[in-house]
């Protein structure tokens, strides 16, 4: 019997793949669990259809990510931040706080996409956007005393 594959399966297959099995294994093991579907024509089109689709819009997030990357290098965020002995702050600046003001300056990044450390005390910093492994950008952050 064939059938297409809705979740990884370990020792059978990947997702979308069209695999035959028993007729048992398909009926008690795969269809409950809803690992896997009978494998007639129109699924297997459908399927293929969704991936073109999905692939195509990854492909526009990854042009539009690029892009932002590119106006993003170079960038200054600066904050004013009160500071005790040594410039020292009360407080800390976070990846919350460089994404809020980045959006401000028109750049929708998240803040599990920039990655640095907290900042706790006055003067300039790097932080990296990472949108993906080889998509990065760095901002500069200035803290200033208020």
């Amino acid at each position: 019997m064939k059938v297409m594959l809705q979740k990884d399966v370990k020792d059978l297959g990947k997702v979308g793949d069209v695999v035959s099995v028993s007729q048992g294994y398909a009926r008690n093991f795969l269809f409950p669990r809803r690992l896997a579907l009978m494998a007639t024509e129109g699924k297997v089109k459908e399927w293929t259809h969704l991936q073109k689709l999905a692939e195509v819009k990854k492909k526009k997030a990854r042009s539009d990510r690029e892009k932002v990357i590119g106006e993003l290098n170079g960038q200054t965020v600066t904050f004013q931040a009160q500071a005790g002995e040594g410039d020292k702050l009360f407080g800390s600046i976070t990846s919350l706080e460089i994404s809020k003001e980045l959006s401000l300056k028109g750049f929708e990044v998240d803040k599990r996409d920039i990655i640095l450390e907290p900042i706790k005390m006055l003067g300039q910093y790097k932080a990296v956007v990472q949108f993906a492994e080889d998509l990065k950008g760095e901002v500069t952050v200035v803290v200033d005393k208020a």
